[in-house]
């Protein structure tokens, strides 16, 4: 384990080191700000990719004749690939940089998008499902990690704001691309994903032109990060041995030549260890990441759950199988998971945790009276609620780690985050459609709102006993 140092700077901002990030005329100095939302947009496309498929599956069952455990089985598999790309996306992009792992990633999406097109089976949705998983994995981790980068150490609130606005506004407007086109264009299925692949071709060429650095060279044998050394600093002493990360150098007089150095400051190397892990966070930055899962995950699983369950309950409430509708009401989920992160940029970190937390309590306990009254405006409250708990949960988490990890761990800590949240998420639901499946839908989405309600009150209840520090404006 490594130390983490509470100085977020990029290395060599504060001495003007060339080429550092931070410095004049490099990403995070003089960047212009549309480079900063335009490196949110890969970030967007591929999640339109994620949940473009859902309303689709309709139309695939009935060609197809699959049951609805087979669907789950298809479900699981994008949760697999995110879960398997997120063990190794983050460090890699760490260590080798953002845009080789993004590239690969967006050239899996537009695989994805063919071989969706041209399914004639399960097999093929399972492919094209567990490709998808793995490239929204790599883009959780290294995507927005890139906002970060091109954003700088001034822009850090604002960059949390764009990559987690960016994954949900895309993660809604996914299904409702699908469901419009689906429903008013010839051949649904092909329309939509060659209307998809377009925009993915788009954000390769921002990631082409993006303005980030390769990351400085760590020497993972003994610890040392790139650091804030000028001319003659030496390498300063850091946690050695196999593993270690970022150390933090007291340079004293030592061999450093220019720009190689450690001086005084944070060092910011990705570290050594595994290539293959579990993702964490630098030693001192576990209270953050667990105080953002404690929100995020519960959010997440709540849109997932709304996701799942809000055909099944349109259905039986308005008597349609629209697939207008059903991306509709995914939509204005995750737009209120959007609206709701501008609105509170403002607050403190921790009263957004905590309004996040609030939220999903809310939305389930909307969801479980939808399902008990029928009530449309029920379970368009629900779908408002969750999403909102969700937004918020995501940029709080965000916010924490973008405050604390540095620069060369960060894609690995964004990872760790989205495994935290991702987990609960394709986990949950599909339980909760067997237990569905077995006692009804009332009772089933009884049973799962209320116990998911209660584990976002927790979440709630850790970041109140948790929280050591004051509540610092994100704006």
């Amino acid at each position: 384990m490594t130390e983490t140092t509470t100085d977020v700077r990029a290395p060599g901002a504060a001495h003007g080191v060339p080429g550092a990030p931070g410095a004049p005329g490099v990403p995070g100095g003089d960047v212009p700000l549309r480079w900063v939302w335009l490196a949110a947009w890969p970030v967007t496309a591929v999640f339109v990719l994620s949940n473009a498929a859902t309303p689709l599956y309709v139309l695939w069952q009935r060609e197809m004749g699959f049951s609805r455990g087979t669907l789950t089985v298809v479900f699981a598999c994008y949760i697999a690939g995110l879960l398997g790309s997120l063990l190794v996306s983050g460090v890699v992009s760490d260590r080798l940089g953002r845009k080789p792992v993004l590239l690969p990633a967006l050239g899996l999406a537009l695989v994805s998008c063919l071989v969706f097109a041209t399914a004639g089976g399960v097999a093929a949705l399972i492919v094209a499902r567990l490709c998808t998983g793995i490239a929204v994995g790599a883009v959780v981790s290294a995507g927005m990690a890139a906002v970060t980068d091109v954003a700088g150490p001034a822009r850090r609130p604002l960059a949390a704001l764009l990559a987690s606005c960016a994954m949900v506004f895309g993660a809604g407007s996914g299904p409702l691309l699908a469901g419009v086109l689906s429903e008013t264009l010839p051949g649904p299925t092909v329309t939509v994903f060659a209307v998809e692949a377009v925009l993915l071709v788009t954000a390769v060429a921002v990631v082409l032109r993006m303005p980030v650095r390769r990351p400085a060279r760590a020497d993972t044998r003994s610890g040392v990060g790139s650091g804030n050394g000028g001319p003659g600093s030496g390498a300063g002493s850091g946690n050695g041995g196999p593993g270690s990360g970022v150390g933090t150098g007291n340079g004293g007089t030592g061999n450093g030549e220019t720009g190689n150095g450690v001086g005084t400051g944070a060092g910011t190397g990705a570290g050594g260890g595994a290539w293959v892990r579990v993702p964490g966070v630098p030693r001192g930055a576990g209270r953050q990441l667990t105080l953002g899962i404690a929100v995020f995950a519960p959010g997440i699983t709540a849109t997932s759950f709304v996701l799942s369950l809000g055909p099944s309950l349109l259905s039986g409430l308005l008597g349609t199988g629209s697939r207008i509708v059903s991306g509709a009401l995914a939509f204005v989920m995750f737009l209120s998971a959007t609206g709701v992160q501008f609105a509170v940029r403002g607050l403190g970190r921790r009263t957004i945790l905590l309004a996040g937390a609030a939220a999903t309590v809310l939305g389930m306990l909307a969801l479980v009276t939808a399902v008990h009254t029928g009530s449309v405006s029920a379970l368009a409250g629900a779908a408002l609620l969750a999403g909102a708990g969700q937004g918020m949960g995501q940029l709080g988490g965000l916010s924490l780690l973008n405050s604390t990890v540095p620069a060369g761990r960060l894609a690995e800590a964004n990872a760790a985050l989205n495994v935290g949240g991702y987990l609960p998420a394709g986990v949950l639901p599909v339980t909760a459609g067997y237990l569905s499946d077995a006692v009804g839908l009332t009772a089933g989405a009884t049973v799962f709102g209320a116990a998911l309600a209660a584990l976002a009150a927790a979440g709630g209840g850790l970041v109140l006993r948790g929280w050591r520090e004051p509540a610092e404006p994100l704006g």
